[in-house]
């Protein structure tokens, strides 16, 4: 067995935190590649609701990586994966399908019987919604990711996780991940509003919410803000897409690097709560603003392992 091979063997699944920018989920993407990615792996299988951040984080793993689904439109026809040359040797290594998309092209059994035939070939196939193309193609990928609220990579064997299993895992999560997106970009907006910066802090992630860190301590009204942020929800202002770089709170233009990641209005996330005083982190000494979608009773234990 290839030495890659056996440091993968008792791997069972891994957890990250779903970042809710893209270039966090690209920078998440290479490294998992670095960590769980063998050269022996063939075939690939990411199940996620769309705007996830599937192809950003497919970005992240294969950097060059022609996408045959674009975000912007040009899609490439005809789908590369279709052409792979009998005996392989003058096609690419790696192929990319998005099953949800080609579905509207392609039969199933089409797609499916492409797939086994360039793996067959000897080719690496990155599989969009491998969920839907499972049941067709009759065995699991070598390696499973699926993108929720959290990102879950593990690598299934004979006895499992089927993709279905992670995708419902996954997909019962995102709305989580949605209402902390949009609940951290209300942050950002109310703070913007009391004249803070957004070069002044850096993003990390907690369970069920966000982390403003910043290098100093701000001047800064936690009270005020909380207050700022109650009225931004109670106004129940529409949050939508604008371009990839930008969402509308209502009328006004805020930059964000995960653009189709949000609720629909600040009024669906309800119960946004900020930590009333800045932690410090021990180790960089940076000050930390903590918000949770949800009850805090213990900020120390938010992170807590989940065991079923």
């Amino acid at each position: 067995m290839p030495y890659s091979a056996r440091m993968q063997k008792s791997h069972l699944y891994s957890v990250f935190f779903a970042p809710r920018g893209n270039e966090r989920m690209v920078d998440l993407g290479m490294q998992i590649a670095q960590q769980y990615l063998s050269p022996f792996d063939k075939l690939i299988g990411l199940m996620g609701v769309s705007g996830s951040g599937k192809s950003m984080l497919i970005k992240g793993m294969f950097p060059g990586l022609e996408l045959t689904n674009d975000d912007e439109g040009v899609n490439v026809r005809p789908l590369p994966l279709f052409n792979v040359d009998e005996t392989g040797f003058y096609t690419a290594h790696t192929y990319h399908i998005d099953v949800r998309f080609e579905s509207a092209f392609k039969q199933m059994h089409e797609l499916a019987d492409a797939i086994l035939y360039a793996v067959g070939k000897g080719k690496r196939v990155i599989v969009e919604h491998f969920d839907l193309i499972y049941p067709q193609l009759g065995r699991n990928a070598h390696l499973l990711i699926g993108i929720g609220e959290e990102v879950i990579i593990t690598r299934p064997t004979l006895f499992g996780p089927k993709p279905q299993e992670v995708a419902d895992v996954v997909f019962k999560s995102i709305s989580s991940r949605l209402k902390v997106h949009t609940a951290e970009d209300i942050c950002e907006y109310a703070l913007s509003k009391l004249g803070i910066d957004t070069h002044q802090y850096e993003h990390a992630d907690v369970r069920n919410g966000f982390i403003l860190s910043f290098l100093s301590k701000p001047e800064l009204d936690l009270h005020a803000l909380q207050a700022e942020i109650d009225q931004l929800i109670l106004q129940d202002v529409p949050v939508s897409y604008f371009d990839e770089n930008h969402i509308q709170i209502g009328t006004d233009m805020h930059r964000c690097t995960g653009p189709r990641m949000h609720v629909r209005s600040t009024g669906e996330v309800k119960n946004l709560t900020l930590l009333k005083e800045l932690l410090v982190e021990p180790i960089t000494d940076r000050f930390l603003l903590v918000g949770v979608v949800d009850e805090m009773d213990d900020v120390n234990n938010l992170n807590h392992i989940i065991l079923q």
